[in-house]
C-alpha cells in the first residue's frame, strides 16, 4: 500500500516515527513533507497529499500536526477525502470500520509516540464492515461528498 504523509512543524517528530513504522511493514510512503521544525503553513503540505490520495496516486493518508483538525479540515475539503482526527485505538478501529476513513489525522502535541503507533497500527490494519447497515451509509456520505465536492482533476 502506498501511504500519503504530511505535516507541519509540530508534526516533525512523530511524522518521522511513524514514516519510520511504515516502512518496516513494507508500506510505501510519499512523504510530501515538511521534513523540518521551522514554522510553516499546514496547507502548503497537507493539500498536495491529500490530492495524492483522492487522485489514487497514494491508497491513503496519514497527516500530523498539532492537534490533528487543521490536517483534517485541509484535507476534507477535497473531493473523496474522507479524514478522521483520532486519538485513541479505538477511535481508529471506528474510523474504519464504520467510515472507511483513508486520511487519518494525528496531533503531535496531544498524543506521544508509543499511542500514535498503536493508533496509526489499528488504523491501518482495520477494513470497514460490509454489514449492509455500513455500508449504505458509507455510500450516504459518498453521495454528499459527490454533490457537494468539486471533482479533482
Amino acid at each position: 500500500m502506498k501511504i500519503a504523509m504530511a505535516n507541519d512543524h509540530a508534526g516533525t517528530a512523530l511524522k518521522k516515527a511513524i514514516k519510520a513504522y511504515l516502512e518496516a511493514e513494507g508500506q510505501e510512503v510519499q512523504d510530501f513533507g515538511t521534513y523540518d521544525e521551522e514554522s510553516c503553513d499546514l496547507s502548503d503540505f497537507v493539500y498536495p497529499a491529500a490530492l495524492a490520495v483522492a487522485k489514487g496516486e497514494c491508497d491513503r493518508g496519514v497527516f500530523v500536526d498539532g492537534v490533528g483538525y487543521g490536517s483534517a479540515m485541509i484535507a476534507n475539503k477535497v473531493n473523496g477525502i474522507y479524514a478522521v482526527v483520532c486519538q485513541d485505538p479505538f477511535c481508529a478501529q471506528l474510523a474504519r470500520q464504520h467510515n472507511d476513513s483513508n486520511v487519518l489525522c494525528l496531533g503531535g502535541k496531544i498524543i506521544g509516540g508509543a499511542i500514535a503507533m498503536e493508533i496509526v497500527k489499528t488504523w491501518m490494519h482495520t477494513d470497514p464492515l460490509t454489514a449492509e447497515k455500513y455500508q449504505r451509509r458509507i455510500q450516504k456520505v459518498q453521495a454528499i461528498n459527490d454533490k457537494c465536492c468539486v471533482p479533482v482533476k
